[in-house]
């Protein structure tokens, strides 16, 4: 049985002016990947993302939820002929979320969260999207690196 409910705090790692944009504005881009829209967070505070994602700031989310509702009704204003579904990736197994939300080993360590949108038409076209949430300053912050973990 797998455990789909959204992590306590979820953790993007980035440069500073996107992260500063996602939490004033709420804007998120979605990127291509395994033929879904993705948008990818950690479920941890690890100094060592930030290396990994060429980061210089991390954006915590603390509302989880609240900032996951909000995300897929955006999305779905923007892509309306999309589904959505957020959950844990897997690594080095398939997930039974499938291809998009398997990794191999090796990144095991990203400790990563997917929301991912697959269209509902054929032959549609993957091309980044950036979708605006509003503002979202009462449940997350910015956050640098030896800023401690809450």
């Amino acid at each position: 049985m797998h455990d789909y409910q959204r992590p306590p705090t979820l953790y993007r790692y980035a440069p500073r002016e996107e992260l500063e944009q996602a939490l004033k504005e709420g804007l998120f881009r979605l990127v291509p990947s395994n033929n879904f829209l993705t948008l990818s967070f950690s479920k941890a505070w690890d100094e060592a993302l930030f290396d990994i994602h060429s980061a210089d700031s991390c954006l915590a989310i603390h509302n989880t939820e609240e900032f996951g509702e909000r995300l897929h009704r955006a999305v779905q204003r923007t892509l309306p002929n999309w589904a959505g579904i957020d959950g844990a990736v897997e690594y080095g197994v398939r997930a039974a979320l499938g291809a998009a939300f398997t990794k191999t080993i090796a990144e095991a360590g990203e400790q990563e969260w997917l929301f991912a949108w697959r269209s509902m038409s054929p032959n549609a076209s993957l091309n980044p999207v950036t979708v605006k949430i509003g503002n979202i300053e009462h449940f997350a912050e910015l956050r640098g690196p030896g800023h401690a973990a809450q």
